[in-house]
């Protein structure tokens, strides 16, 4: 009996020692599940960390650029540049309402912003993100404890910790490491003069939409992954279905972003690079969220005829750009504006330059090159099986559906960015995102490994020590020679004080009466409006064509017309004064043709063109130049009131009659 006792002491101690395979199936599960729990706290830790230290960033180089902390409300107001301001004027009006309710209603029946016109300012003017930011302002009760104007600010530079966020997940989740998140926010930051427009004006309506447009670019990518289960495949959808929604409700041009992303999607299904099913269900979010859009946009008529919804409704595509070669003798005003904006030119080659100086354009032709090869491999062999779960082994990058999304991605909106500097804004963080999960990627160097037929050493182990490699000497590089940079930014004060400006909304708001009309160019009306109140007679917005028309109207004042033809204008607009700015009225600094005065010369036909060159003729002289004369007609009609270095304000008088 105690021979048996100990025998079986001994079986059980033997399998204490050896585990069946089932328990060793289970407890490598648990470790691997462990470590990817790890991985995935790390990561999301770094990604937040990455969204916050941008925050921080903008907001001090921001306060050290205007000396914000320290200027009177006047002062700050006025920094909001490029005439775009006037969106925090319907913020503030907002906050003053009675209520939230009856601020918006104040909103819908405008009659105090242009004069002449009772407008729905919520929907010609876009003005979603101010109602939200307003609303949330009043929940919180924020003005215990912040100014308004800081509160606005902040939550444009928040929504940008949402974008680099948003591109280090889609790097991360593309090449398995969150090295590849962190190198995508650094070239992000590095190039913020080509990634982002905060330096032009904070409160564009593209700084509020495009970070809901990254988030949507990342859960697409996770959407469209084959290594997904079906429960991270439904929390993707929902995310898409929400930023989609984001995206076409605050941006009124964001429809033609998602109809280029239509186009790449409908080309992978042609392709099979992509199952049909998660196609159909992209376009179905696309066409549920213009429906929401178009019953909140109160029926918006351009949402009807946008391109991306003929293209839901086709499901092909007949006609993708028509690109019409129109040359600057075209005699209508706004078509020649709307060209002559830095928005639509070309790109420059510093832009090419900036973007070289800092690696990001040598390794994202790299990163493409291969990715794109593949891609077509890929699409050349479709009539054999495709795998859908893919080995590192395998070396075949091509076949991840959301590669081939990206690839398709970058080459059109690239393609965009080289026709209209303005798109650049949407191609170059895409590139910083793509180029960093390229170099990242073991599955990019094993591709090319795999082309090269490399035998002296095992492709798998080179791979994964480039990528590794790399990042690495890419990001001490970076850090080497772009950190003491960005903290030269941060340390600089930068002394930007418009004291003109200031003189000039100082008088206004001294002087003139209430119920006052304004008129003057786009931009000094954005000023105008935003730090008065006053009615004024244009806005500096480029996406409606009425008030480009009366900005034209209003801008004859730089044109070469008579006394009474400027007159009769101003008075049509119910105009009590007119703001000259010497600037436009003396322009030489700009290129050819796309002066104020000479835009205005070749819709009025007062141009004469001899051996190329471009000549202004007409019997009147240019009106802002004679007024500052003072002598008869203009007397008659225009009295100075005002003046400074750079701008002449004249009070148009209440002429009874008077002689042609």
């Amino acid at each position: 009996n105690q021979e048996e006792e100990k025998g079986g002491e001994e079986v059980t101690e033997e399998g204490k020692k050896e585990p069946s395979g089932e328990e060793a199936d289970a407890a490598q599960e648990n470790a691997g599940t462990l470590q990817r729990a790890v991985k995935l706290f790390f990561g999301c830790l770094a990604a937040v960390a990455c969204g916050a230290v941008y925050t921080g960033y903008l907001s001090t180089y921001h306060d050290r650029k205007f000396w914000f902390s320290n200027r009177q409300e006047l002062e700050r107001e006025i920094s909001l540049q490029g005439g775009s301001g006037f969106y925090y004027y319907y913020f503030k009006h907002m906050l003053s309402a009675p209520s939230f309710e009856m601020g918006v209603l104040e909103l819908t029946v405008d009659n105090r912003t242009i004069s002449g016109e009772t407008i729905n300012a919520v929907e010609r003017l876009s003005l979603y993100p101010e109602i939200i930011t307003a609303f949330v302002y009043r929940v919180t009760e924020s003005q215990d404890f912040m100014d308004p104007i800081c509160f606005y600010i902040g939550a444009v530079f928040c929504l940008q910790a949402l974008y680099v966020t948003a591109l280090f997940v889609t790097s991360w989740v593309m090449s398995g490491t969150w090295v590849a998140g962190m190198l995508a926010v650094a070239w992000f930051v590095i190039n913020k003069s080509d990634t982002t427009q905060l330096d032009q004006a904070i409160p564009l309506r593209e700084n509020w939409a495009l970070p809901y447009f990254s988030w949507q670019v990342a859960a697409l990518t996770g959407f469209l992954s084959n290594s997904v289960g079906p429960s991270q495949e439904l929390f993707c959808h929902l995310t898409v279905s929400a930023t989609t929604f984001s995206f076409l409700l605050l941006w009124e041009h964001s429809h033609y972003v998602l109809f280029v992303q239509a186009l790449c999607l409908l080309l992978l299904d042609a392709f099979d690079l992509v199952p049909t099913r998660k196609v159909v269900d992209v376009h179905r979010v696309y066409l549920s969220s213009l429906a929401l859009v178009y019953v909140i946009r109160f029926q918006s008529p351009s949402l009807l005829g946008c391109p991306l919804l003929c293209l839901l409704i086709a499901n092909f595509l007949s006609m993708f750009f028509d690109l019409l070669s129109i040359s600057i003798p075209c005699r209508d005003f706004v078509t020649n504006f709307l060209l002559c904006q830095d928005g639509f030119q070309s790109p420059s080659q510093e832009l090419f330059l900036r973007l070289t100086q800092a690696s990001v354009l040598p390794f994202y032709l790299l990163v493409l090159s291969v990715c794109l090869i593949s891609t077509l491999q890929t699409v050349y062999a479709r009539g054999q099986p495709m795998k859908t779960n893919l080995r590192l082994e395998d070396g075949r990058i091509g076949e991840q559906p959301e590669v081939a999304y990206h690839v398709i991605h970058t080459v059109l909106f690239g393609g965009l960015a080289m026709v209209s500097e303005g798109l650049k804004y949407l191609w170059t963080p895409h590139v910083c995102m793509l180029t960093a999960f390229g170099v990242c990627s073991p599955d990019l160097w094993m591709t090319v490994f795999r082309w090269l037929r490399l035998r002296s050493i095992h492709p798998v182990v080179l791979a994964l020590i480039l990528s590794t490699a790399v990042p690495t000497i890419i990001g001490f590089s970076l850090w080497r020679e772009y950190f003491p940079r960005v903290l030269g930014e941060l340390s600089e004060l930068q002394e930007i004080y418009d004291t003109d400006t200031v003189e000039l909304v100082t008088w206004i708001r001294s002087q003139a009466p209430p119920g006052t009309v304004f008129g003057g160019s786009p931009q000094v009306m954005g000023v105008v409006k935003l730090c008065t109140g006053l009615a004024v007679t244009s806005l500096p917005l480029y996406f409606d064509i009425r008030l480009l028309r009366r900005s034209e109207d209003t801008c004859q004042v730089y044109a070469r017309r008579s006394a009474e033809d400027v007159y009769k204008i101003l008075t049509s607009q119910k105009t009590n004064y007119v703001i000259l700015e010497d600037s436009l009225c003396n322009e030489y600094t700009h290129k050819p043709a796309c002066r104020m005065k000479d835009l205005l010369d070749i819709s009025n036909g007062h141009v004469v063109y001899d051996r190329g060159e471009i000549y202004s003729f007409s019997k009147h002289g240019r009106f802002c130049s004679e007024i500052k004369l003072n002598y008869s007609p203009y007397t008659n009609y225009f009295t100075r009131v005002f003046w400074n270095r750079a701008y002449h304000i004249y009070r148009v008088n209440a002429v009874i009659s008077f002689q042609y």
